[in-house]
């Protein structure tokens, strides 16, 4: 049997032309939102307190991982047991409606971690679980938002998710990067897909039914 044809991927030139796009936009976007870190960095330090800085270890381009880095919104655990909802507080809640929690992401983008489009990096105990075409997700970085961002967010179920995460590597292009940028302004705005039906954020990936 003949192996299943993939649509061509973006020349070397072109992730060479995203890679600069990412680098100027991510600084610009460092310059022009370090107030508005400031002030959210002060405001998670009374309500949260210290750390400000969530960090963990996720998976990028080639199964690579790295540290993400956000804004913190939830409590520190304490306890084996203790759930999302708990942890969210009311200042978490609006952080991430917002997405100002994200914006310190932008050094990953800096770094070369993460690209400003591309699927959402994922926990590294998710790599097993994905069956071999959502697995296609990492031949490209990770991104701020998404494809599955602008579709829904964290409302589409896992396997919708994963399916537009690998859309997107298929049809990768320029131009729409610059749609999926455009469209995160207005689902930004709007405040949708924040969380799953019945969880505060998104329930755990446990594997693919697909």
């Amino acid at each position: 049997m003949a192996p299943p044809v993939r649509p061509p991927r973006v020349t070397r030139s072109g992730d060479r032309a995203k890679r600069v796009f990412d680098v100027v936009v991510a600084a610009v976007l460092l310059l022009l939102t370090a107030p508005v870190m400031a002030v959210v960095a002060v405001v998670v330090a009374v309500g949260l307190g210290r750390p400000v800085l969530f960090r963990q270890c996720r998976i990028g381009l080639d199964e690579r991982p790295f540290e993400l880095v956000k804004f913190r919104s939830m409590h520190e655990p304490r306890g084996t047991r203790v759930s999302d909802a708990d942890r969210l507080t009311p200042l978490g809640r609006w952080l991430r409606s917002t997405s100002l929690d994200e914006l310190p992401s932008l050094w990953n983008v800096v770094r070369g971690d993460m690209s400003l489009v591309g699927p959402r990096p994922l926990l590294p105990q998710y790599l097993s679980r994905y069956s071999p075409r959502q697995a296609r997700r990492h031949e490209v970085r990770p991104g701020v938002t998404g494809l599955a961002q602008v579709s829904g967010r964290n409302s589409l179920d896992w396997d919708a998710r994963l399916s537009l995460d690998v859309d997107y590597v298929e049809q990768r292009t320029f131009r729409l990067d610059l749609a999926i940028l455009v469209a995160t302004v207005g689902t930004t705005l709007r405040r949708e897909g924040i969380s799953a039906e019945g969880h505060a954020t998104a329930p755990e990936f446990l594997g693919s039914r697909r």
